[in-house]
Parts: C-alpha cells; sequence; structure tokens
C-alpha cells in the first residue's frame, strides 16, 4: 500500500515537472510572437497617428475640433515656445498693397487683428499652407462676411474675411496655393479687400511677421511663438498687447510696465527712442 502511494506520488510529481518544462517551453516559443505581434501593433499605432495628423492638422496641441466658431480656444494650454515652419507657403493673393495694419485703431475704438489687403470682387484667394477647412461661415453685415478658417500642419490657423464667394466646405482638406475663394466686400467692409489673419491657438499674430507682401515672399523660414508674459489662459487683450500713452510716460517705463524692451518698442511701433510719445497714442508691445 506504502508503495502503490509512494509511486502513484512520484508519477504525480514527474507529471508536474514535465507540465512545468512545457510551459517554460512554450513560454520562451511565444516570446518572439509576442515580441512580432508588439512591433505590428506599433506599427499600426504609428500609421493610426499619421492618419490622425494628416486628418487632423497640428492635433497633438489644439484641443478641440470646431467648425462653428473662429475662437474657441480659450483653454487651451499655450506653450511657453513654438517654432513655426513657414517654408510650403503660398501667398494667399497676388496683390501686394496693404490698406490697413495689424494693430490698434485709435479712431475706431478697436483691435484689428489682420492684414487688409486690396483686392478686386472675383480674384482668386489661395490656402496660405496645407491644411483642413474647419470654418466656413458668414456673418452678413457684422465682422468678418463671407469667411473662411483653415487650420494649418505648422500650428497656424488662417482666416479670410470679406469674400465673396467660398470655394471649399468644412472639413475639405486643402494644399498651399489652392483655389479658397474670391474676393468681395462682404461684411463689415468700405471697399473690396481681403482681411487676412494669422493665429495660433487662437492668439492673433501680425501676419507681417511671417508673411512680406511686398515682395510676395515669407519673411524667414521659421517664426518662433513666445508666449507673452502678460497673457492670461493663451489670451491676449488690448491691454497686454498695445498701450495707451499716458501723461508722464517714457520709452522705458512702457517697456518695464509691459514686460517688454525699448528696443522692442522702437522696432514695433516703427519709432526710435528720441521719438517724443503723445498722450493718447497707441503703442504695441507684443
Amino acid at each position: 500500500m506504502n508503495f502503490t502511494w509512494i509511486k502513484t506520488a512520484l508519477c504525480a510529481a514527474t507529471a508536474m515537472v514535465s507540465l512545468s518544462t512545457f510551459s517554460q517551453d512554450l513560454i520562451a516559443r511565444q516570446a518572439p510572437i509576442d515580441r512580432k505581434l508588439k512591433s505590428v501593433d506599433s506599427l499600426a499605432l504609428q500609421k493610426q497617428i499619421r492618419v490622425e495628423q494628416s486628418m487632423y492638422p497640428a492635433f497633438d496641441i489644439y484641443p478641440t475640433w470646431n467648425t462653428q466658431q473662429v475662437h474657441v480656444y480659450s483653454n487651451a494650454i499655450i506653450p511657453d515656445k513654438y517654432v513655426i515652419d513657414l517654408t510650403g507657403f503660398c501667398m494667399p493673393t497676388d496683390h501686394t498693397r496693404i490698406n490697413d495694419v495689424f494693430g490698434y485703431r485709435p479712431r475706431r475704438r478697436r483691435a484689428h487683428y489682420g492684414l487688409d489687403i486690396k483686392v478686386y470682387v472675383g480674384d482668386t484667394i489661395r490656402s496660405a499652407f496645407d491644411g483642413r477647412v474647419r470654418v466656413v461661415k458668414s456673418q452678413g453685415r457684422k465682422g468678418y462676411g463671407k469667411y473662411i478658417v483653415i487650420r494649418h500642419d505648422n500650428g497656424l490657423e488662417t482666416i479670410y474675411g470679406h469674400l465673396s464667394k467660398q470655394l471649399v466646405k468644412e472639413d475639405q482638406l486643402v494644399k498651399a496655393g489652392e483655389p479658397i475663394g474670391l474676393g468681395g466686400n462682404t461684411g463689415r467692409s468700405t471697399g473690396s479687400h481681403l482681411h487676412f489673419e494669422t493665429r495660433f491657438l487662437g492668439i492673433a499674430i501680425d501676419p507681417a511677421l511671417m508673411f512680406n507682401f511686398e515682395k510676395q515672399d515669407i519673411v524667414a523660414d521659421t517664426y518662433t511663438f513666445e508666449k507673452s508674459k502678460k497673457t492670461k489662459n493663451g489670451t491676449s487683450g488690448r491691454g497686454d498687447m498695445f498701450y495707451k500713452v499716458k501723461k508722464g510716460d517714457t520709452l522705458s517705463r512702457i517697456a518695464a510696465r509691459q514686460g517688454t524692451t525699448v528696443s522692442q518698442l522702437c522696432r514695433l511701433n516703427h519709432i526710435t527712442r528720441k521719438t517724443v510719445l503723445r498722450p493718447g497714442q497707441i503703442l504695441r508691445c507684443s
């Protein structure tokens, strides 16, 4: 009886050892397969990411894709610095005459967040970069009139306002230089022109810092966006971008208050250190 029990125990132990050895062999044979599967999964993930990137430009920094409104990034996380690639550009129009520049309009008591380029009704307007059309809307007699917003792979969004006709649809992928609309005089406009804006996460950037319409070229291959020290939640108000000169103000005092330098103030406002400031004068600070 004891012998039978011992024999049974030995058989069971042998079976357990054999099963353990078999399991180890199976795991060893499975390991390369697992690595291959992980590699396949990784390639599939990379492919999916590339598809997402092509479908939604700059999707890694933009929090939403909204086809209803222009300014929807009040809660966006604004990087301290971001390099914007300007290569692969196309000028939105062949016209070179600037009717109105970027900045605060004292006479109208409001900011102008783009450039107004003289075009004629029916002139072809083109996409500045590769991208995806986000908004195709009309504001009637208020604001942009018929307008288009395009988000680009480089992180910029461009806005084309006062069009007579829109040639693209929301969510449409476009290439740099592709016709997107026709010049017009719709919306808040006193004559046919293109209102052209460049924005990064909703923050307006002077297009003249990137585009040279007179030379029909870009200013440089890249533009480095730097978050203003006074920017709050990624939105620059008039008090950050512009400053109204008060009696007794000096360039050095204004520079210190606005978190910039005298040299920067002079460059942005086309003045010198010896320029006499007038109370009520509007200075651009960023």
